[in-house]
């Protein structure tokens, strides 16, 4: 067996009259992630990951936000791309493991829902998609509910 690592980083500022989504899984909020996209920061964490273990690239050199074509795409599609990308280069995800840091809403919920969502676009099981949550004690701007901040972790394997 032959592994990669990589590890992603998304950050999104949280505005009114946007939906929040996290992991695919829609989260009633006053509040949404401001983007380009549906600016899913979990999602677009985990594409990162999955790039940056074979470094194709971010995020941005494959899905810009100059692009038309991906305004306001649901993330799903993009990880679904993403997952093809390491596919077609040979490999398969191991694992995912992912923090959420956010004030409110508390999303501990909707973590199974998300787990769901992100094991079937990547042909896992539940148990290998690992999400938590955090605050950040109200410090800094995710504390003062300003924005999201998703990271990830992915672990490949080739045969």
């Amino acid at each position: 067996m032959y592994y990669r690592i990589g590890s992603g980083v998304d950050f999104h500022q949280l505005v009114e009259g946007r939906r929040l989504w996290l992991g695919g899984v829609e989260i009633p909020h006053v509040k949404g992630a401001k983007g380009h996209s549906d600016a899913d920061v979990l999602l677009h964490a985990i594409c990162d990951a999955l790039l940056g273990a074979l470094a194709l690239g971010d995020i941005g050199v494959h899905f810009p936000d100059t692009s038309e074509e991906f305004r306001d795409i649901d993330s799903k599609i993009l990880l679904r791309r993403t997952f093809s990308m390491i596919h077609e280069k040979g490999y398969r995800v191991v694992n995912i493991d992912s923090t959420i840091c956010l004030e409110v809403p508390k999303i501990k919920p909707y973590i199974p829902a998300m787990q769901d969502v992100i094991s079937r676009l990547l042909g896992l099981s539940i148990e290998d998609v690992s999400i938590k949550a955090t605050t950040t004690e109200k410090m800094g701007f995710v504390g003062r509910e300003e924005g999201v901040v998703a990271y990830a972790t992915a672990l490949l394997s080739k045969e």
